[in-house]
């Protein structure tokens, strides 16, 4: 038997491709708790790419745990474009990756310090720089969640993909 949220993200073409290229990968997760993470480590192999990852689902974990800047959470919060930014990069650098993931948002039921259910910041930090996206997801909190997960390891294998295009 599968998993089904395994099989329903790209997460083992993301381990063949970074397998593939001698890469690794680390997260910094925050709404996910650790569902990407444990996504990648359900695929046989993962233990050729994936580093670790940070759950830091605690707003002040965000800063002790992947050194998001204090200052900058405290102005900006912890659902936005800059904490998903710092997550991304922390955990890269934190675990010593080739890769790093960065997500922070809303799963629900309730807003966020004004940010809707299914704000999602989803970051990619590589070696040509980090990239941010803001989500707007739909569903149940359980949804949301995996919806992040899924565009997480997509927007990593694209990522991947593209800089041995380039």
């Amino acid at each position: 038997m599968t998993d089904p949220l395994v099989d329903g993200t790209r997460a083992g073409d993301l381990v063949a491709v970074l397998t593939a290229r001698g890469e690794t990968v680390a997260t910094a997760e925050s709404l996910t708790a650790g569902l990407l993470t444990a996504t990648i480590a359900g695929v046989p192999g993962a233990s050729n790419v994936l580093r670790g990852g940070l759950v830091v689902y605690a707003t002040d974990l965000k800063a002790t745990l992947a050194g998001v800047d204090p200052t900058r959470l405290a102005a900006d919060g912890p659902v936005a474009a800059s904490t998903a930014r710092a997550l991304a990069d922390g955990a890269r650098a934190r675990c010593g990756a080739d890769w790093g993931v960065g997500l922070t948002g809303v799963a629900g039921p309730d807003m966020q310090d004004g940010h809707p259910v299914g704000t999602v910041f989803l970051s990619i930090s590589g070696a040509s720089g980090t990239v941010v996206r803001e989500l707007g997801l739909t569903g149940d909190r359980w949804q949301i969640r995996k919806s992040a997960v899924s565009a997480a390891v997509s927007g990593l294998l694209d990522r991947v993909q593209e800089t041995s295009a380039g």
